[in-house]
């Protein structure tokens, strides 16, 4: 009797984790390795939310809460999201779990059925796909393409909805590509989706708050709010605070939804953490000058890669609007060989040669469903960029 279920056979370990733990691996055995590859703040988390859960801890808040969050969190996501958005949820319209990445699993698991169609824009975070398997749906891949920013059109969009779609993701801004979205180019999209009353919306906006030259990404129901009840707005600390291993996502949506996301989320893994959720209420009531810190430090360092990349042979690097990645194509390296004989047959060759031969680890692009290109994160220090973009433009330049 096979051990592992068939549904594990539907997917497949997130590549971007696996190329972080060989970048790890080698670091360890005394390679000089930089990692461009996890989507990760390298700041730290701000002390005022540090104190916030040490005074937690200190208080007892020790103990089980709400599946959904303690009802002063949920006040707070809620008045982030008027805050920000200008969209009104109230309190039981809104649940706090253990990351972004279990709203969207939730989301998943509890809605879909066999066959179900969810839409995603690629390139796409590489997990939305394995999720949407996992949960028996079937993804819908959208190309979108570098010349138009990688945003996606409106046309392509209503092409791919059919009588069985389900779900449309919408990541904004987008992981791996920083692209972003404003409320005037959100509105063809959302034109399509009143057109489709059976179609539901999820929008991962979990970098909402790294954005670049003053522009402003906007969600959903703020441009449309006929949409609302057929939207789960999502978002979470760990980007725009430096939280990822606080593990504090949530989001706001119909009270219908949110009750079965409560649901599934009581039969698995109950509240997050209540320390967890402690900071996460300092971080949305606190000052937020610390947001303003970082994303100043992350527009410089955009400047670097999107410059330095593009000075290398091959390699063309759109700059995007928001996020800390940038995903640059290598159309213009493949078919050749590497200074040590590495053949670059495609994206996959490309990354791997480059972490061979010159210790710089990044993810290809066929991880995020779009070949030919290849992600690089800009969360981590000027110096070690620098660096990696010399040996990058050294790679390409060794190119026949």
């Amino acid at each position: 009797m096979q051990l592992t279920a068939e549904r594990l056979d539907r997917i497949s370990p997130s590549q971007t984790i696996a190329i972080a733990s060989k970048a790890r691996a080698l670091k360890a055995a005394g390679r000089d390795i930089i990692s461009l590859s996890a989507g990760e703040p390298d700041f730290d988390t701000p002390q005022f939310i540090k104190d916030a859960a040490i005074a937690a801890i200190q208080a007892g808040q020790t103990k089980y809460t709400d599946v959904s969050g303690i009802p002063a969190l949920r006040r707070a996501v809620a008045d982030k999201f008027r805050q920000d958005h200008g969209i009104d949820y109230a309190a039981d319209e809104v649940i706090v779990s253990t990351g972004g990445k279990q709203v969207i699993f939730n989301a998943m698991l509890a809605t879909l059925n066999q066959g179900d169609e969810v839409i995603i824009p690629t390139p796409c975070w590489v997990s939305y796909p394995d999720i949407v398997a996992l949960a028996e749906g079937t993804p819908v891949f959208v190309p979108c393409g570098q010349n138009n920013g990688f945003k996606l059109r409106a046309e392509d969009l209503e092409a791919a909805i059919t009588p069985r779609t389900k779900w449309f993701i919408l990541n904004n801004p987008s992981n791996p590509t920083g692209a972003a979205y404003s409320a005037e180019e959100l509105r063809p999209v959302c034109e399509v989706l009143l057109r489709h009353p059976d179609v539901w919306i999820l929008t991962d906006d979990i970098y909402n708050k790294l954005a670049y030259d003053g522009f402003r990404p906007a969600t959903v129901v703020e441009v449309e709010p006929r949409l609302r009840e057929r939207t789960l707005t999502m978002n979470g600390c760990s980007k725009a605070y430096a939280m990822t291993g606080w593990r504090i996502g949530f989001a706001g949506g119909p009270k219908a939804l949110i009750k079965a996301l409560d649901k599934l989320q009581s039969q698995s893994t109950t509240n997050a953490s209540s320390i967890g959720q402690a900071a996460a209420l300092a971080a949305l009531t606190g000052p937020q000058d610390c947001i303003d810190e970082m994303v100043e430090v992350y527009c410089q360092r955009r400047e670097l890669v999107v410059d330095m990349l593009n000075d290398a042979p091959g390699i063309a690097c759109h700059k995007p609007e928001g996020a800390f990645y940038v995903f640059p194509s290598v159309h213009g390296c493949i078919g050749k060989t590497s200074a040590k004989g590495a053949r670059i047959s495609d994206d996959e060759s490309f990354v791997i040669a480059l972490l061979d031969e010159e210790g710089v680890a990044a993810v290809h692009g066929s991880a995020f469903m779009y070949p030919g290109h290849f992600r690089i994160s800009y969360a981590t220090d000027t110096d070690s960029l620098r660096e990696a973009c010399h040996r990058i433009q050294r790679f390409c330049q060794g190119l026949t």
